[in-house]
């Protein structure tokens, strides 16, 4: 069995209406447990709550709680037990600093990629979707051009290599930092989610769900950035970048970094030139 899927959300799911997202997540774990972790919040209280009720008859078996106080507490084999029989895990948000500091490089972390591994379902919404790249934006300033010295990146879990994840995207303006992001890592595809709105990614291809888009930033090919050379305190400058704006049931395939149509009843089509 292959990895299970990803399902990255942008932060401020719908937990009352539609519930599309829910829905997806709740398909895929077929009626087993769903771990809450909430890890990435200081003040925890109400999130599960909020997850029970949105869950609420969407088929979802057990909901179970994981939250860490100090980091201490993840070789707890109390808290390792939660997994046993598991189907999911759906990282909270909160801040994903918190989340990777706790967790990183512990006995939790690597009962995770062990459920993942053995083809378990692992989501996560806005902090909890940032977390999931390798290199993960920590903080920067939004709703304005990016200035050098402005992006903070610290290392995520690593669940989706070559890919540098922000959320809320359109909402908080959020475009400018990660072209940062991407500067200084061009290797890196940059993806922006915008919020209700998530990725599923499985065998190297993402698809989009819910109300919104997602933007992906591959500075591949860049041919000129003053990232190296400029003063903190300067706008970025980089040449030849290339960006895609997706929508929901759009496609996007990682490993040849381009977009694909939808096709007929909903099959994605390759977007490049017949």
């Amino acid at each position: 069995m292959g990895k299970g899927p990803l399902i990255i959300i942008g932060g401020h799911e719908d937990k009352t209406g539609e519930r599309v997202i829910l829905s997806e997540v709740a398909r895929r774990l077929e009626g087993g447990r769903l771990v809450i972790a909430t890890i990435a919040s200081h003040e925890p209280e109400g999130y599960f709550d909020s997850y029970r009720k949105g869950f609420s008859g969407l088929g979802v078996g057990e909901l179970i709680e994981l939250y860490v106080e100090d980091r201490a507490e993840s070789r707890d084999q109390n808290l390792l037990d939660v997994f046993d029989g598991a189907a999911g895990v759906f990282f909270s948000g909160g801040d994903q600093l918190r989340l990777a500091s706790q967790i990183g490089d512990t006995p939790i972390e690597r009962r995770i990629r062990d459920l993942h591994a053995r083809g378990g379902l692992i989501a996560g919404t806005s902090a909890g979707a940032s977390v999931m790249s390798e290199t993960m934006l920590v903080k920067g300033p939004s709703a304005e051009s990016y200035r050098i010295g402005e992006v903070h990146m610290a290392p995520g879990l690593g669940l989706l290599p070559n890919v540098i994840i922000d959320q809320h995207f359109a909402e908080r303006g959020r475009f400018g930092r990660l072209l940062g992001a991407v500067a200084h890592n061009p290797r890196l595809l940059g993806l922006g989610i915008d919020e209700n709105t998530a990725v599923v990614v499985e065998q190297g291809e993402l698809r989009v769900l819910g109300d919104g888009a997602v933007y992906v930033v591959d500075g591949e090919d860049a041919t000129h950035s003053n990232i190296s050379e400029g003063g903190a305190e300067d706008a970025l400058s980089m040449f030849d970048v290339r960006l895609h704006v997706l929508s929901r049931g759009d496609g996007f395939d990682l490993d040849r970094r381009r977009p694909q149509r939808v096709g007929p009843e909903g099959k994605g089509g390759s977007a490049d030139p017949q």
